[in-house]
């Protein structure tokens, strides 16, 4: 079982990972989402696509775009719609 953590909050659990250049990505399903806020930024791969992401707000504090997802994946990449990956902090057992 997978798990993402910050600042001591369980933010997604889940056996059904996708691992992808040494990132695992969550499925969608599995992230708690009281903890999630969408963020303007965007940022591009060449391979996967366009990546939205979001802040993490967690007992009063904010880790700004610390979590990605690509909502319309190129093809290449269809194995990681509607999941979520993390980095900056967040620490991913597995």
């Amino acid at each position: 079982m997978a798990k993402a953590i910050w600042n001591g909050q369980l933010l997604a659990e889940s056996d059904d990972v996708k691992t992808v250049e040494g990132n695992l990505y969550f499925p969608d399903s599995s992230i708690r989402r009281e903890y999630f806020k969408p963020s303007s930024t965007l940022s591009t791969c060449p391979w996967k696509g366009q990546a939205r992401y979001y802040t993490l707000l967690v007992d009063g504090q904010e880790n700004p775009d610390a979590a990605w997802y690509y909502p319309d994946p190129k093809p290449a990449a269809r194995d990681i719609k509607n999941h979520v990956a993390f980095w900056r902090g967040v620490e991913i057992t597995k």
